[in-house]
This record gives structure tokens, sequence and C-alpha cells, in this order.
């Protein structure tokens, strides 16, 4: 059961106990001593004594007049047969309880403590200690009974009574929750006197071997649920004077909310577990747990949890979630368990969806940096390379037809780097994926997760346009040029003074395989074509071709006027 967010919960007027009476108590006589929520009944049979009350309940025969003047008997030695006799816990015999589990910061102040400290696992709590859990924490505390109490995120919790009936009997246990929520694991016994109760101050659960769970609401109120057996929830007015009045009796799978007021309200079946099926079984992101549930009918909201047990006492991520889009932090790799509840609209939470969940995100997949995703790559060329990831001895590289690596084509596991050339892949669709491997002592490797498929694409470079291809006019002053082409290739054209192209006078980018040039001085050019492909992919530039731009002035019979020293005259 989950905590609320809150920091701290107020204080509610709400008892929520897990009690085990015996069927004693039912013929005690009322008046003979006033009900008391810190006292066993024990109806009085033939033939017994305070001494043999003291021996049994208190584990001392001598203690028989501490019970004489808390129950005003006159005459120890004649008690009257179906009579009442109370027994305070209080001079019972102390027990402790033992810490199973702690996670995050979780402190224990002892009565009489000046000042909390923080616990340890298998580590004691006795009679009367407070427990501070804070937030992302979690604690497992286990009774003497064999109850597990497990005890959440921002709550606050006091084993207000630890105690057992004479040496070896009973247990009775009382807890106060005074923020948050616990969940409690009780064993079936075989003795009707064990006492198990969770106090808030608004209810009482009485139970008898279960699983169940109580929430402190932010709202006041008391929320219980039962997962297995049965739990009777009442007011803690009505159980201070040991009525069975406003008392409600949850069967396996129901959930009652009690009001701040004290009012019980009607049983209610918990919601159905949330559908898990889709949850990956395996998760290899070290930075974050990201899971999505689907939504579910009546639910408001999710509550989670990470443990590393199937029981649930070693809680390592617990918190609640909208929309079922649950996010952590992702735990170390190992094997754990995923348990999501959904909550209804009186905020109680419904049946549990448990799942097994492997971590495997370490060592960190290295990060692509070529090719791009989804980029194209030339046939005869190329390499596939990614980054060095620290501490890593081998990158492991796949190249499949399909994302699900169904048939890899390549797979080289032991690089000493994160590259691997494609040259020799035929033209078509890829996907590529790159692991790291750490190398354990024995030699063996401990391959990471593998970082997500990523898409490229092998094509044909567009040809090289040759010298013949070109059709030119020249020698005018306007020039055109024209070349084949392919439905949507583009083109880069440079017109150059040199060889070398060092001296460029125009580079520029056309959408038409062919360009026309009126405005060029008059002189002679070399001019060269790249053909860009719709696929990303560019040819080599075409070997340099000459063209001549002519001044546009000739005379009557069409030739070229010059100068006295033979040069064209050029356009003014």
């Amino acid at each position: 059961m989950a905590a609320t967010n809150n920091p701290r919960l107020p204080w509610t007027r709400c008892v929520v106990a897990a009690l085990v009476v015996g069927a004693a108590s039912a013929h005690a006589d009322p008046t003979a001593h006033p009900p008391e929520s810190d006292a066993i009944a024990h109806t009085v049979q033939a033939g017994d004594t305070l001494e043999g009350l003291a021996r049994d309940y208190l584990a001392d025969h001598r203690h028989w007049p501490l019970l004489q003047a808390h129950n005003k008997i006159g005459n120890p030695r004649r008690l009257r047969p179906g009579s009442v006799v109370w027994i305070p816990v209080r001079l019972q015999p102390t027990e402790s309880a033992s810490v199973e589990f702690v996670h995050g910061t979780v402190t224990a102040q002892a009565q009489g403590a000046s000042a909390p400290a923080p616990i340890i696992q298998g580590g004691r709590l006795k009679e009367g200690t407070k427990l501070q859990v804070g937030p992302d924490a979690f604690v497992a505390v286990k009774l003497a009974d064999g109850t597990v109490v497990r005890v959440q995120a921002q709550s606050e919790l006091q084993l207000r009574q630890l105690r057992r009936r004479g040496r070896a009997g009973s247990v009775q246990s009382v807890l106060e929750l005074r923020g948050g929520a616990v969940e409690s694991t009780v064993p079936p016994s075989g003795t009707p006197l064990r006492r198990v109760e969770i106090h808030t101050p608004q209810a009482v659960t009485s139970v008898r071997g279960t699983r169940f769970g109580v929430v402190l609401s932010d709202t006041g109120q008391t929320l219980a649920s039962v997962l297995e057996g049965s739990v009777a929830v009442q007011s803690r007015h009505a159980a201070a004077i040991h009525s069975t009045a406003s008392a409600s009796l949850l069967a396996p799978g129901q959930g009652v909310a009690v009001a701040a007021d004290g009012t019980v309200g009607t049983p209610r079946p918990l919601l159905a577990p949330p559908d898990a099926s889709g949850m990956p079984a395996t998760w290899g992101d070290a930075s974050l747990l990201a899971l999505d549930i689907p939504p579910l009918p009546g639910a408001t909201r999710y509550v989670a949890q990470v443990a590393r047990d199937a029981g649930f006492t070693q809680v390592l991520r617990h918190d609640r979630f909208t929309n079922g889009q649950l996010r952590w932090q992702t735990p170390d790799d190992g094997h754990y368990y995923l348990s999501v509840r959904a909550i209804d609209d009186a905020g109680i939470p419904g049946m549990p969806a448990v799942r097994p969940l492997t971590i495997k995100a370490r060592p960190v997949a290295p990060l692509y940096q070529q090719p791009a995703t989804g980029a194209v790559v030339a046939t005869g060329t190329g390499e596939l390379r990614c980054t060095q990831v620290p501490g890593v001895r081998w990158y492991r590289l796949q190249v499949a037809a399909d994302a699900r690596f169904t048939h890899p084509l390549r797979d080289q596991q032991r690089l000493d780097q994160c590259s691997l050339p494609i040259a020799d892949l035929p033209a078509g669709r890829y996907f590529w994926r790159a692991a790291s491997l750490l190398e354990q002592p024995s030699g063996q490797a401990d391959q990471g997760p593998f970082a997500a498929p990523q898409p490229f694409t092998v094509a044909h470079a567009p040809a090289t346009l040759s010298l013949q291809s070109l059709q030119t006019q020249d020698g005018d002053a306007t020039v055109r040029l024209r070349w084949p082409a392919q439905p949507g290739q583009r083109f880069r054209l440079q017109l150059a003074t040199d060889l070398a192209f060092n001296q460029t006078v125009l580079d520029t980018l056309l959408d038409t395989p062919e360009w026309t040039a009126s405005d060029l001085p008059a002189g002679t050019y070399l001019v060269r074509i790249q053909v860009l492909d719709p696929t990303g992919l560019h040819s080599d530039f075409s070997p340099p071709r000459q063209i001549c731009v002519g001044t546009g002035l000739s005379t009557g019979t069409g030739l070229p006027i010059t100068t006295s020293s033979g040069e064209p005259v050029r356009r003014p």
C-alpha cells in the first residue's frame, strides 16, 4: 500500500488494527470492570486463582497482587466463575521487533531517547520506538509472532505495544500509524488470543492470518484493503468500549474508507489488477526505468513498487503515478519484482499486478557517431562508428535487415574499437546496434544491453557526369549548358578561371539539369558539375570543361570585332 506524497500527514481519529481476541471476551461481565483497550478480558472459570492468572498471563505468579489491585478484588482466593478479570497488557513480558530490511533514510527514536537515530538491517526495536521513514525510503519490521509490517515512504509509525501472554503465550502487538501507509502480512496462528493491531485515530481492523494494508490519507481518511483473509473494521471509539457497532467485515478483495469523523463506509470491491502483460521482462536503460500501464476503468491513479523479493519486504522504489506512466531512476542490475495497483475514487488501492523484472543496463551502451540515423551510405564506402566507453574492454556491433535482428548479417562480438567497415554491404536498407562488454576476471565477457537499433541505407552513388554528357552552346555572350539527369536530382555547378578551381567565379545549386549565363565577362572559363542525389549521396565533380564567353559584337560577316592587337572588343 502506498504512502501519500505529503511529508507529514495529518493526525486523524481512526484506528486500523489487526486484532485477534479470544472467545472468552464475548462472555465478559461488563459490570465487573470498565472495558479497557490495553487489557485482556479473562472470564473466570471454576478453579481460577489470581496466582494462576499471574503465572499464565504475566509469566510470574508473584505478580498476583497487581491483578488484585487493578481489578479491585476483595478476596483473591475466591473468584466468581463468569466474572471478568482484566489483565493489563503493560504488566505482560515485553517483546521486541527486528529490522528485516531498510532502504533510504529511516530513523528510530526509542522511548525516553532524546533524539532519533538511523536504523540498520538486523537491528532490534523496543516497545515504544517511533519510526520515521523519509522520502524514497522503506523499512520492513518483523514482530515476535512473525508478522511483517512494511512501512512505506513518508510514514510515521510507533511500536506502541510489544508484549507476550506469559513466557510462551500469544503475542500482543499494537502499532500506531501517525502518517503514511503500512502493509502487513499476518501469519495464521493456532491461538485465539493473539492480538495484532494497527491504530490510526479512527478505526480498528481485526484480522486472523491475512495480508492487508492501511493508508492514512491527506484528507484525514483511513483506508483499509484486504488481499487475503478477512478483516473487521470499526471506529476506534466503538473498539474502545468493546462494541460491535459500526463494524464492517472485509472479505478478500474488498476495501473500506473510514471518514475523518470515524464513520465507517460501506465495503467495496477492490479494483482489478492493471494489465501488466505489455511490460518488458528485461530493462536495459541505466538512466530511467520507464514503464507504461494501459488505463484501467475506475482508476484515478496508480501506485507501484519495485522490490528484490516476491513478498515485497525489500522495496527499493515506491511512488504514485497518474496516467499509468511509471518513471523511476533505474535500480542496479539484478532481478526484481514489480507491483502495480490501481487506486479508485475513494483512494483505496486495488488488487496488485505482480511481474518479475530483470534489470541489465550495465555496462552502458556506446553512443552512435556515424552514420546519422536514417542516413544513406554509398556502396563500397562507409564505416559504422560509435563512442568509446571508459572501462569497457570490447564492443559488439551487429547489422541486420530488420529492427528485431532476427538474422544478423554482421555480428562482431569483440571489437577493440567501436567501429565496423561496411564497404562490402550491397545496396539496401539496414539497422545496426552496438553494446559494450566488460572483461571478467575469468576472461569471460559481460555484455551490457544493446543501444536502440539505428536505421541506415546503402545506395549506389550517382554517376559522375562525363565530358561527353555536357551539351554546350558557348562562344557567344550567352552560355547554355545541359546534361542528362534522374528525377529528383539536384546539381552543384562551379565556374573558375583556373584548372584547380582556386579562383572560383561561381558556385551555385541548380534544381534542373541546365544552366544559362548571360552576364559573364567575355573570356575563357572552366566549368564542373556535381550530382546531388535524393538519397543524400553525391557524385564527384565532373572533369572540368572549357567554355568561351564571347563579346556579342561581330562584323557583318559574323566575325568577332577585335582590336589592333587582336583582342576581342568587349561589351561596354
